[in-house]
């Protein structure tokens, strides 16, 4: 749940993928590459 919620706010860019929590990261990487939109988990 908490990770659907992160990356839905990377996805609408409210949060960068560097501020999602480490513990999290892997969760909504793999959700953002289900959706195609892998590249908005660059780490910068």
């Amino acid at each position: 749940m908490v990770v659907m919620f992160f990356a839905q706010r990377v996805i609408l860019g409210k949060t960068k993928y560097a501020e999602v929590p480490s513990t999290l990261k892997a969760g909504v990487l793999e959700v953002l590459t289900d959706r195609g939109l892998e590249f908005l988990a660059e780490d910068k």
